[in-house]
């Protein structure tokens, strides 16, 4: 549900999966998870909406613009599908902005949630994640494509001014809110401030500066991204690369992961 980046100290693992072809429309990855010591577990705002089986129930977990704190026991194994951001709204049946950050399925799904509840909790966690592939799949959902590639547009432009996708402002942004639950505005700042967390690495082994950072992202300046990143984070920029250089998940061997993909979205601490 979301990337830890402190999973080394207690032994926590974070692993993302590429999802089938026959859902990669609608889907971002798939992902394992497992806490090494019990936490509130911080989930970073990126747009997107995950389905995750936590052992006893399967819950729509929903950050958009403000980060969500979730009490996670130690040992705690999680398993998830990441729902493509603006793909959610089609999947799931109901306009996002209808959503709490946490629901449980079973109130969007009812029968078919609970059949696929009693199957999870029987199952390990590689079939765990081709069960919850498998429930997404049957949706057969046909998201809005002009919201996509507007969604895919915002994560490389750094002005709304530049997403142009045969909409007028107004019914973009409409579509933009029953779909991601957010304007242009607001996601392209989500976005942008993802791109930032992309950086942490390179700014935690002092390959970057922050002030480099913040203007290859398109922020006024170093204040302003210290703005976003407390309002979308609680954190300064600072702290965030103090955690990504004390505490990094392992990249595993390729021959033995071949699925693993590497993660897009840094969602939590």
């Amino acid at each position: 549900m979301g990337v830890p980046l402190r999973p080394v100290a207690a032994r926590s693992v974070y692993r993302e999966f590429a999802p089938p072809p026959a859902i990669a429309d609608v889907v971002a990855c798939g992902w394992h998870g497992r806490t090494g010591w019990a936490r509130p577990l911080r989930v970073l705002p990126d747009g997107c909406a995950d389905l995750v089986w936590d052992g006893a129930a399967l819950t729509v977990v929903v950050t958009v613009g403000a980060p969500l704190r979730l009490w996670v026991p130690a040992s705690a194994t999680r398993v998830g599908v990441r729902l493509r951001c603006g793909a959610a709204a089609a999947v799931l049946g109901t306009a996002i902005p209808d959503l709490p950050a946490v629901v449980g399925l079973g109130e969007l799904w009812g029968a078919d949630a609970r059949r696929a509840e009693e199957q999870l909790a029987a199952a390990d966690p590689v079939a765990q994640r081709g069960i919850l592939e498998t429930l997404v799949a049957r949706r057969n959902a046909q998201p809005d494509r002009r919201v996509l590639a507007a969604v895919h547009a915002l994560g490389a432009t750094t002005r709304t001014s530049d997403v142009a996708v045969g909409l007028s402002e107004r019914a973009l942004r409409r579509h933009f809110v029953h779909a991601v639950g957010a304007g242009p505005k607001q996601l392209h700042r989500v976005r942008r401030f993802q791109r930032f967390l992309r950086l942490l690495e390179p700014l935690a082994a002092g390959r970057v500066s922050l002030a480099g950072a913040a203007a290859d992202l398109g922020y006024a300046d170093q204040s302003h991204l210290g703005r976003e990143c407390r309002r979308l984070s609680g954190s300064s920029p600072a702290a965030l690369v103090r955690v990504a250089e004390k505490f990094q998940t392992p990249a595993p061997p390729a021959r033995h992961d071949r699925a693993h993909v590497p993660s897009h979205h840094r969602r939590a601490l």
